[in-house]
């Protein structure tokens, strides 16, 4: 079986990863971005951009929340192999010297924020509306990126780790969003269609017993139920126009190692194969997961109470091949590097009956997957 090992060290000459439990996708880089300028745009232009490309060509990185904000797809040859990510061998955990952190918003702010927004649902204007923070760590020398890939994908083996430039790599100042997502936005092979949304969230305890006690009342939660079934049913919604057949049964409980989530697993099969794995993230993203319920009002909400520049946090991260297949995941429990700054990010769904003092330490606990990457204990 190949070696995937080398997939973190390519980082350094700034390729694209994706990998999870089953393959680690590396589009050498650093690559050309797809024409078109923003996220709408480049997502149009994918499939005719590939049909002019060879075989092993695919496009891949990160199509932000915000639809009219540039995009960070890239062309370019992919090689994929079995098995994760794996740290090259002696690789030591990933260590910095933070010279600086700074909460943004602190907790008091945010907690005003979740305030305001449920005024915004009280009054009847959304149903539900995704608040971001984050937590922005300065160290003394640039962070690692390959340190960083590495340690999350050991940390994080049931996730999808992730390292997307989102500008040029090898430029002073250049971006990366990096991450060890858990949820999927969707996996296209052929007619069949994956999907497994994440909404409804409580931080897991230490102790065992505690912990359980808390994926049963996340389980039996009225609010939290109500939030995913927002999520799920907006994806079936946007599906069912492209599929002839959808399926969404009952959610069940899906452990990370920070946080219990609601889960269901979604599966389609589509009407028209020509149906790629692009024009469903154009159909289906941002979901309520990442934004809010309904869809125009949650993200005009969000632009005016959260006051947070999210980069590719929250956007559809992934690839797709020359055929249509591909596979993309929400870009959470994830951050944004550059150079010595770290922002790492963290976001809560807030419907009726949302305690602002419990999203505070929901988003915190989110936030942990990366901190824990990054400055081990």
């Amino acid at each position: 079986m190949p070696e995937p090992a080398p997939a973190a060290l390519a980082v350094r000459a700034g390729a694209t990863v994706f990998s999870d439990a089953k393959s680690t996708l590396v589009q050498t880089g650093p690559r050309p971005l797809v024409p078109g300028g923003s996220g709408a745009e480049q997502l149009r232009r994918t499939v005719r951009v590939l049909d002019d490309e060879p075989e092993g060509v695919v496009v891949a990185g990160v199509v932000p929340l915000d639809l009219t904000a540039p995009g960070a797809l890239r062309v370019g040859p992919a090689v994929r192999t079995p098995g994760p990510l794996t740290p090259p061998r002696g690789h030591l955990p990933a260590r910095a010297t933070v010279a600086s952190s700074r909460p943004r918003p602190g907790a008091e702010v945010y907690a005003a924020q979740v305030r305001r927004a449920l005024e915004r649902i009280g009054s009847g204007e959304v149903h539900k509306v995704v608040l971001a923070r984050s937590l922005e760590l300065t160290a003394l020398v640039d962070w690692s990126v390959p340190d960083l890939v590495a340690e999350l994908a050991a940390r994080n083996p049931d996730a999808t780790t992730l390292a997307v430039p989102v500008d040029d790599p090898q430029r002073p100042g250049g971006r990366w969003l990096v991450g060890a997502s858990p949820e999927l936005l969707l996996r296209r092979r052929g007619p069949s269609v994956l999907l497994r949304p994440l909404a409804g969230s409580v931080p897991r305890s230490a102790e065992p017993e505690e912990d359980l006690r808390r994926a049963d009342a996340l389980m039996a939660s009225d609010k939290d139920r109500r939030e995913h079934a927002y999520v799920v049913e907006a994806v079936v919604e946007a599906l069912r126009p492209l599929c002839r057949t959808v399926s969404a049964p009952e959610p069940e409980l899906v452990a990370t190692p920070t946080v219990w989530h609601l889960a269901t697993r979604v599966t389609a099969l589509l009407s028209d194969t020509a149906t790629t794995s692009v024009d469903l993230v154009a159909a289906l993203h941002p979901t309520p997961a990442v934004g809010g319920s309904p869809r125009r009002a949650a993200l005009q909400v969000i632009r005016e109470v959260e006051g947070l520049d999210r980069g590719g946090y929250t956007g559809a991260v992934g690839w797709q091949d020359g055929d249509g297949d591909g596979e993309w995941v929400v870009g959470v429990r994830c951050a944004e590097v550059r150079g010595r700054l770290l922002r790492i990010f963290g976001g809560a769904g807030i419907v009726a009956g949302s305690d602002p003092d419990a999203e505070v330490r929901e988003t915190t606990a989110k936030m942990r997957t990366v901190l824990e990457a990054a400055v081990p204990r």
